[in-house]
């Protein structure tokens, strides 16, 4: 019902013609007690969204960004983080970075992610200081003053750039090259955040995404492969040196951080199975290979956790065409229960 109703909502707002839309007067209401949960929708068809789950009744409200803005959200949201009380949101086709009040999820602005024309097509976000970093397909980190919110500096690194995390004074950039397939990159670019300028490459293997620093500061990175003859595999990188210190024989799909652990998961797209693993970063083993088995998903889309509770929230995106679910488990991988919300959702801001 929910994608009937979002379907229908789009159906209206591109087929009528252009007219005046009467702002409409924001809910200032405070959010507190519930999850706003980033929906990526599917590729071209403009129906990302924003989906909050009040803790208290388990309903959710996939209308929310509609129901604050009058607008859709736009085409495939990519990333959802907060940082100094506000929340921003990358949303890849539509080329656009949304910024929301933290406390209430009123819209303060929106920034395009459009040079001379042509899309950006931002990635990923992280923070430092006073600046947001954007990752880029057009092959370049953006620098965004999170005060003026304005784009201040272009940082040329690999082919479209995905995941970044920071360690020691320096930005990590995974450059995965995936647009240009089977012609991918293979390389995680290190910037000086002292300077704005990358000042090396690390080969760490094909197709590169997810980044991740341990608690020593160590920073990990996903190497996809080619999804077939190429396995995808977790690399390990010391942030003293920028060497590559381990690559590991186990399949990762994605890392999470949790405690002095990650969270492996991964989706074997032949045989449409997957698993959630512990890695133990200071033995540097695979502590439990089987956490959260196949059974409890349709289809994993990603895995977070929630630190002041200790509880793991999966994404299943139920064969990425359908709406999809949050569901929770324990630290220790019991199920507990699980929120509806919208299309493929894949990111989540927690509220106390």
């Amino acid at each position: 019902m929910r994608l009937i109703k979002t379907v229908f909502l789009l159906l209206v707002l591109i087929g009528c013609k252009p007219k005046k839309v009467t702002p409409i007067v924001p809910d200032s209401t405070s959010l507190k007690n519930g999850m706003m949960v980033l929906c990526e929708g599917l590729f071209q068809q403009n129906n990302s969204a924003i989906s909050w789950v009040d803790f208290s009744t388990g309903i959710s409200d996939d209308l929310f960004f509609t129901n604050k803005t009058n607008r859709l959200l736009g085409d495939t949201g990519n990333d959802i983080q907060t940082y100094g009380g506000k929340i921003y949101v990358v949303v890849n086709v539509s080329s656009t970075i949304e910024v929301l009040e933290k406390s209430t999820g009123i819209p303060i602005q929106q920034i395009s992610m459009m040079n001379n024309g042509i899309s950006k097509q931002p990635r990923s976000i992280t923070f430092y200081g006073s600046n947001a970093f954007v990752t880029c397909f057009d092959g370049f980190v953006d620098v965004i003053d999170t005060v003026s919110l304005t784009v201040t500096k272009r940082i040329s690194v690999g082919a479209n750039p995905e995941g970044l995390s920071v360690s020691n004074d320096k930005l990590y950039v995974a450059n995965s090259g995936g647009l240009n397939s089977p012609n991918v990159d293979s390389t995680v670019s290190v910037i000086s955040l002292t300077t704005f300028q990358e000042i090396k490459k690390i080969t760490v293997g094909k197709n590169p995404g997810s980044v991740e620093v341990d608690s020593h500061g160590d920073v990990y990175v996903i190497s996809r492969g080619n999804y077939s003859t190429i396995p995808s595999r977790m690399v390990k990188i010391d942030s003293h040196t920028d060497l590559v210190s381990n690559t590991f024989a186990f399949d990762a799909g994605g890392i999470e951080k949790m405690g002095e652990d990650f969270l492996i998961s991964y989706y074997n797209y032949a045989t449409s199975t997957s698993n959630i693993a512990i890695f133990n970063t200071v033995s540097e083993l695979i502590t439990n290979s089987n956490l959260i088995d196949n059974t409890q998903f349709t289809t994993l889309f990603g895995v977070q956790f929630r630190a002041s509770n200790s509880k793991i929230y999966c994404f299943d995106a139920m064969g990425y065409s359908n709406t999809g679910y949050v569901r929770v488990f324990s630290s220790t991988g019991i199920y507990e229960t699980s929120y509806h919300v919208g299309l493929n959702p894949s990111k989540i801001i927690f509220y106390d």
